[in-house]
This record gives C-alpha cells, structure tokens and sequence, in this order.
C-alpha cells in the first residue's frame, strides 16, 4: 500500500482514504451493514488507514457504523476524519454538543483529523461569528482532536481568503479531472502547496463518473494500457498531483474496493504521456457535459419530493455517455414527485448545493431534453 507522509504533522496515511459517504444499501434505504462491514476490513487488511466519515452521511448512520466496525482494531492502527456540520451551529455552544455527540457516536476519545465541513462563504462567516476555530484549539488542548482542517466547495475567491486565515493542519478539496477549473481547483492546489498545507482529495472519480465512460474516450485510454481501469486513471490523476497526502474513495460495492487497492498496492504516478491522454480525455468530456452535479446530496431532501441528483445524473449522462435511450429511460422510471417537473421553484436546493449550480433552472432544461 502506497504511503505518504504529513511531515509537519509527523504522521503518516495509506494514500488510500475509505470514504464513508456511499456504502452498499439494503432493501429499505439503510446501510446493508454486512456488506459494508467486510469492505472496510479488507480495506484494513490491505493497508489502508485513513477512515473518512462525517456527521450527515447516510442519514447520520455512517459514523455510529463506523464506530462499531473500528472497535476491533487497535485505536493507534487508523487514522479517523469526521467533520463538523457548521449548517446545524447557531453558537459555540451547539458546536460543542455536537461534537462531543460525534465522539459517542463513534465510540472514540479523539478524533485524528477533524474537519470545519463544506466551507463556502455562508458557512465561514458562522465560523468566524461563533468563533468555532477557537473551539477546535480548545478540544485539541483537551486532547479530542489532533488535527485540524476544513473541507471546501466555493469559488477559489473564498478558498484563498479562508486558507490564509489560520495554519490549518490539511484542507480537503474536490479535484479530478473533470474539475481543475472549477471550485478551487489547480490555483487552490497550488495555494495550498505554497503555504505547505497537505491535501486531501474528495470526489477523485467524480462521485464514480469517471469509472465508466463512453466507447469512444474508453478507447483512448485503452489504445495506451488495455489492463487499466478508468477508475485507476482518475485515481492516479490527483495523485500524481504535488502536495497530495490521500485520496478519499467512496466506495459503494466490494468490486470497487478490491479495483482501488490494485491502484494503490502498486501505485505510480502517471507519466508525462499518461497524463496528456488523461487531459484530452477531459477536454472531450467537458465538450458534452451539461452541469457539475457530484451526486453528493447536500441539496436533498427537497420539500416538494424532487430527487435533485437523480435528475441530473441521467440528464448528464444522456449527453456525456451518448446514450440517449438508456437514461432517458431510467429518468422516465422515476417516480412522478421524484421528476424534474415537479420543481416549485423555491431555491431551497440552491443554498445548499457545494456546486452553486443554478438547479432551478438546469431542472427546466432537464423537462425539455428528458422529455423530447
């Protein structure tokens, strides 16, 4: 398992992150704990140490499951990323019992890495008004988190404002290949490399776009190594990229888990030429695209029953994977109140998107071309 050092910090983390965000699903909904469970142990098994989870995933199920899988391991063996949800702060005191609900959840005296979640410049203007970053230096002085650090979904604008404001152990940011312009992106990357703040990457196959591509882009990487998964591309991309400490998977079936290992267990950076395809392939991506949804959820549940990142993955994928019967088909399967149609137009959704994609009005075109 490939290993890379926080060198300020003096500790070191697999490369690899498992991240807790989207584990397989039983028949209801909820997390098919089974299935979840032996993923992780293998992942453990492999090498992999940095265990990524966060207060909303799963409905606030993740970090309880999380903690009762961890408790067979020696508390020194992994490394522990939860986030606080500054959307649910309305003082320094509600941060702090959140916060102290986290540890109980998890069943942990301490968390390793603790993150400020999803900062734009709503959330950071709480942070400063409830002072929550001196809250955090007092819970590392009382021993309950060791490092901390934000992650981040808002023009590089606020990036660069909120990175300057504190020596912040590590910042978390979106990046694959899909996304350099976008967000913070290669100037944040740069930024971060300029102050020596060690990265941590989320979204690195674009919420699992990027594991499976149209015939034609597919071909592009195959003509060079017909052995190689699109997913080790993107993972190897912002890998390669400098400052680079781990790289958070989501993974959602035991198949991903073992493809991701077999990345990393005999990791190298991409080449020059490697990573010229993967830029040619990114242009001719972006050439069909029609928005930037993750499919992470923040703009969920919507009052009126639209399932937001539904609509716009089968929008997008129309378009991009040139399948137009296919995710026509699958949009067309969901249920009436869970269509774009159904939107009232209440902007909601938009408050909370990390995109700042305009969803009311993408929802529109989505009617128009899903219904064509």
């Amino acid at each position: 398992m490939e290993k890379r050092s926080f060198d300020k910090l003096g500790v070191e983390s697999s490369l690899l992150g498992f991240g807790c965000m989207r584990f397989p699903l039983d028949e209801d909904g909820n997390i098919n704990e089974k299935e979840a469970e032996k993923m992780i142990d293998y992942a453990i098994e492999k090498g992999v140490t940095y265990i990524d989870t966060a207060y909303p995933y799963h409905n606030g199920d993740s970090e309880p499951f999380v903690g009762r899988v961890l408790k067979k391991y020696d508390r020194n063996s992994y490394t522990l990323a939860t986030k606080l949800p500054i959307w649910e702060v309305d003082s320094q005191q509600k941060a702090r019992e959140v916060f102290e609900s986290q540890l109980k959840r998890l069943d942990v005296e301490y968390v390793d890495f603790y993150l400020l979640h999803a900062l734009d410049q709503e959330k950071w203007d709480k942070v400063l008004k409830y002072h929550i970053i001196e809250l955090c230096e007092e819970l590392r002085k009382e021993g309950k988190i060791k490092y901390l650090g934000f992650s981040f979904h808002d023009e590089f604008q606020v990036f660069d404002k909120i990175i300057h404001h504190y020596p912040w152990d590590f910042c978390q940011l979106q990046l694959n290949y899909m996304d350099m312009n976008i967000q913070a992106g290669q100037k944040g990357v740069d930024l971060a490399n300029e102050l020596g703040i060690p990265l941590v990457v989320m979204e690195p196959i674009k919420g699992g776009s990027l594991a499976t591509l149209p015939d034609d882009v597919t071909q592009m990487f195959k003509n060079y190594n017909t052995e190689t998964t699109l997913a080790s591309w993107a993972l190897r991309y912002v890998g390669t990229l400098p400052g680079v400490k781990v790289i958070l998977s989501g993974m959602s079936t035991f198949e991903q888990v073992q493809d991701n290992l077999k990345t990393f267990e005999n990791y190298q950076n991409l080449s020059k030429e490697e990573l010229n395809i993967v830029l040619k392939v990114a242009d001719t991506l972006h050439s069909r695209t029609k928005n930037g949804c993750t499919g992470c959820g923040y703009c969920m549940p919507c009052p009126f029953g639209v399932d937001i990142p539904a609509n716009f993955r089968y929008w997008n994928n129309c378009f991009v994977y040139d399948d137009a019967k296919k995710f026509k088909d699958r949009y067309q399967s969901l249920k009436d109140e869970a269509k774009a149609s159904q939107c009232k137009q209440c902007g909601a959704c938009e408050k909370m998107c990390p995109q700042q994609l305009p969803i009311r009005e993408d929802l529109k075109k989505v009617v128009e071309d899903m219904s064509e």
